[in-house]
């Protein structure tokens, strides 16, 4: 079934109780959540954008120009992609010329709910000037795609019908080889085993060349053997421009309850190479995102032959990539092989015996693994600890030798990624020995290793280096044999030289680490990066110390091990014994991430690591605000923090024997500490009476004293009866706000929105007042004139726009920058007004009156 729309919105539901389009369409996908049936949901592989995930989306797209826009949104769901692309061109200052959407929808109800989400992007389009149409297509992406597209419709030189620009959200949904969806992809020359690959894949053959891609999907198809085929398709046919990276599995898609490794990327069909900005977030809040740039030959190497894309995040992940790619041996060169193991034990259940006889030969599982070594047998454990030896079962043994292996599988949460252990024949006394399939086993022409190789690929491959490398280019928890083969080894003799220093006991990890990061100083240049092995174990030493702290989960995170360790003055090569303790800024504390641990915050990060980690570090007692000056004004660039003595002497003992009891100590009277700080930050703050029985505090400053008279002063006097609506608080941000009274003027703000310091209504004049308090920076000038008239646009009630100076000699500073037709108050001559360049005394003007 198909509908079709053109700037007709007779008889549609349009929701204003919500001020951005996308976040009303935000409330349609919550009510679809809520209605349709949950294994329907698993079934299909439905996973809903959320709305702070979808604008950031469209935000990638490059300028349209006064072009004409197809867009495509195939499984659009509810619309939430369509309407954040729609609501990114509205406020752009160059428009398209026209929209035109095609949005794909199997789901009779997602189809009902875009329909109005489709009408409500119509009416946005208008109120911008841009014509607006759209078809929906309530029928199966991949049958539909397919048809069209084997039909020839587009070709290169149907530009006119391809689409100029795609924004995705797939299903997410294993395929069987001989399903219809599969059968029809490769119609067109696709084979892939997921669904998500699939809408991709087709969405690229409808796009004209140039046409641009956002898309959301598992990060799954950067590696592994089964998505090598779409990995092809995808770098022959498009140019990677931005990859983001959630690091975190549960967070993109949370209200969906989603454990999956999502990337956002942006391509070009057809496009030139050029630079590709990789950026990162643990989940949607992109203002703590790092950011940084790459060739296109530093995510797939030329040299591939498996078209892996590595996704580096940092310039440390990508030192960890020179790292393990300088050991520059393929397993071809050393002469041995990797192979999954032969043992699948649900189809050679007859051969399984529980526990060793004569007959039988070791089954080796991930359960035998013991301190780097295999533990053989393991008489408690449920599953098989041998396979009888017969004509069924020569072909799935070994002959006796020494073995490495490695578990295939891991959980995300596990602390190792890749586990090797050793197998030694001695251990068994066994002429031959069975691996079980959830290990891949290195062997030499299908027989054993010498003692030193075997022990040395397993200290190789139980390196926090080679764990870092995986963990940063797979894209699941699965280690492939084929993920194996692609890796970088040290020369046969290097590995051999290793293994001479394992004995019968193990070495500890960071014996292991030692090891390979000795070899790679006879590597690579002595001029290499710092290392970044070392930089990523004081990076989850600092994060295991904040938990030990009690800190919140909000602060497990890198960010806020990071802002620890600047606290700290502690760089990867410093001892935790040598920890500093000197004031910092939030800016500082972000440089020092990327000048010694790689981590290119983008600068509109400040205010996330200062509102969800700073400020809770300062809530636990462990840093106080200002120790040089506690009366610095809030908005002061040289606001600083510093770590609590108590917790420096603390944190000193880190990693030594004296921790465990100095912590418990720092623990029993922690509480009373909080309690000191807080007493005091309490008595550091200014009361307002913001209305007749509404008292509130304000952080201590001089900016907060000219709020307080702004309110006590100028309000009387000049909107006698007047209501203050918000008044801003920047320790807080949101010190007072009757958000309820503004809606009802026509007005809804979030946190994204540049808010002045005080919001009064006069409802005498049915004026809305906006002021602006001045005490070191920030006077009303035409710029933010602007910002303020773009944030209340839809305000009922005309804008006034008020400086307040607290003083003549602060006025004279900012004189020349003052916009005209503004207003502007000085607390110490209370009872005069100044306005500029207008023709009424106290009031708004044309341009500003939004009627």
């Amino acid at each position: 079934m198909t509908t079709s729309g053109f700037c007709n919105t007779t008889g549609s539901s349009i929701r204003t109780d919500v001020h951005s389009l996308s976040d009303r369409v935000d409330l349609y996908r919550l009510d679809a959540s809520r209605l349709l049936d949950a294994a329907r949901r698993s079934q299909m592989g439905q996973f809903f954008t959320p709305s702070v995930v979808a604008r950031f989306m469209a935000s990638l797209f490059g300028s349209t120009g006064d072009r004409e826009v197809r867009l495509l949104d195939a499984g659009a769901g509810v619309g939430s992609l369509t309407a954040a692309f729609t609501e990114e061109m509205c406020k752009r200052p160059t428009k398209p010329s026209q929209i035109h959407v095609t949005a794909y929808e199997l789901d009779p109800l997602l189809a009902e709910f875009l329909g109005r989400t489709l009408d409500e992007c119509q009416h946005l389009s208008r109120d911008a000037g841009i014509p607006f149409a759209y078809t929906v297509k309530q029928e199966d992406f991949i049958r539909a795609g397919s048809r069209l597209i084997c039909r020839g419709l587009f070709d290169q030189r149907s530009d006119r019908v391809a689409f100029t620009h795609a924004i995705l959200n797939p299903p997410y949904r294993k395929i069987r080889s001989d399903s219809e969806h599969r059968v029809l992809l490769r119609s067109f020359g696709v084979e892939t085993t997921n669904l998500y690959a699939g809408f991709v894949s087709a969405a690229i053959r409808m796009m004209q060349s140039h046409g641009e891609l956002v898309a959301i999907t598992p990060r799954s198809f950067c590696n592994g053997p089964y998505f090598k085929p779409f990995r092809e398709l995808l770098l022959r046919n498009v140019r990677f421009r931005r990859i983001h990276v959630f690091q975190s599995r549960d967070l993109a898609f949370k209200d969906d309850d989603v454990l999956q490794e999502n990337i956002i990327f942006h391509a070009v069909k057809g496009g030139r190479c050029a630079p590709v900005a990789i950026s990162a977030s643990l989940g949607p809040d992109f203002g703590s995102m790092t950011l940084r740039e790459v060739e296109q030959a530093d995510i797939v190497r030329p040299d591939d032959r498996h078209k892996f894309i590595h996704i580096a995040t940092t310039t440390f992940d990508q030192s960890i990539v020179d790292r393990v790619n300088s050991f520059g041996h393929s397993l071809q060169d050393i002469g041995i092989r990797v192979s999954t193991g032969r043992v699948v034990d649900f189809r050679a259940r007859r051969y399984l015996r529980q526990q060793p006889e004569p007959s039988a030969v070791p089954l080796i599982y991930p359960l035998h693994f013991n301190g780097g070594f295999i533990s053989w047998p393991r008489t408690e454990a449920k599953k098989p600890n041998a396979i009888v030896l017969c004509s069924g079962t020569r072909t799935l043994v070994f002959p006796a030798g020494h073995y490495t292996v490695a578990r295939r599988f891991s959980s995300k949460e596990e602390p190792r990624r890749i586990v090797p252990a050793v197998y030694d024949p001695e251990c068994t006394a066994s002429s031959w020995v069975a691996f079980e399939n959830h290990l891949n086993v290195y062997h030499r022409n299908n027989a054993g290793l010498s003692p030193e190789l075997a022990r040395g690929l397993a200290v190789f491959l139980g390196s926090t280096l080679i764990d870092i490398y995986f963990r940063q280019f797979n894209g699941h928890t699965q280690v492939n044999a084929t993920d194996l083969r692609a890796l970088r080894y040290p020369s046969l003799e290097v590995l051999e030289r290793i293994g001479q220093r394992v004995q019968d006991i193990f070495p500890s990890q960071d014996e292991i680490d030692m090891m390979i990061e000795k070899e790679l100083e006879l590597t690579m240049a002595q001029n290499a990066t710092p290392d970044p092995v070392r930089a990523a174990k004081r990076i989850e030493e600092a994060l295991a110390a904040l938990k030990a702290l009690d800190l919140p989960p909000g602060q497990h995170n890198e960010r806020s091990a990071l802002a620890l360790l600047a606290l700290l003055q502690l760089k990867p090569g410093t001892q935790w014994s040598e920890a500093e303790s000197r004031p910092i800024g939030i800016t500082p504390m972000m440089e020092f991430a990327a000048a010694h641990y790689g981590r290119q915050y983008a600068p509109n990060s400040r205010e996330t690591f200062r509102r969800f980690t700073i400020h809770q570090f300062v809530q636990a007692g462990l840093v106080i605000e200002n120790p040089d000056d506690p009366q610095r004004p809030v908005n002061s660039p040289k606001w600083c923090y510093q770590i609590e003595d108590a917790a420096l002497n603390l944190l000193r003992t880190y990693k030594t024997a004296l921790w465990n009891e100095h912590l418990a100590e720092y623990r029993e009277k922690v509480e009373s500490l909080r309690k000191r700080y807080a007493r005091e930050r309490e008595m550091k703050r200014v009361p307002v009476v913001v209305a007749e029985d509404t008292r509130i505090q304000l952080t201590l400053g001089k900016h907060s004293e000219l709020i307080k008279l702004v309110i006590e002063e100028f309000a009387p006097r000049f909107t006698p009866g007047g209501e203050v609506i918000y008044v801003g608080d920047t320790g807080e941000k949101w010190g007072y706000f009757q958000e309820e009274t503004l809606r009802e003027l026509g007005v809804n703000v979030d946190s994204h929105g540049k808010m002045p310091d005080v919001v009064i209504y006069y409802p005498e004049k049915s004026w809305l007042l906006l002021v602006e308090a001045v005490t070191s920076h920030g006077p009303v000038d035409s710029k933010r004139r602007d910002e303020l008239a773009e944030v209340f646009r839809a305000s009922q009630a005309p804008l006034v726009y008020v400086t307040a100076f607290p003083t003549r000699a602060i006025l004279a500073r900012y004189i020349s920058e003052i916009s005209w037709e503004t207003e502007v108050w000085v607390a110490e001559n209370p009872t005069h007004l100044i306005h500029f360049n207008g023709e009424r005394f106290l009031g708004p003007y044309a341009s500003d009156a939004n009627d």
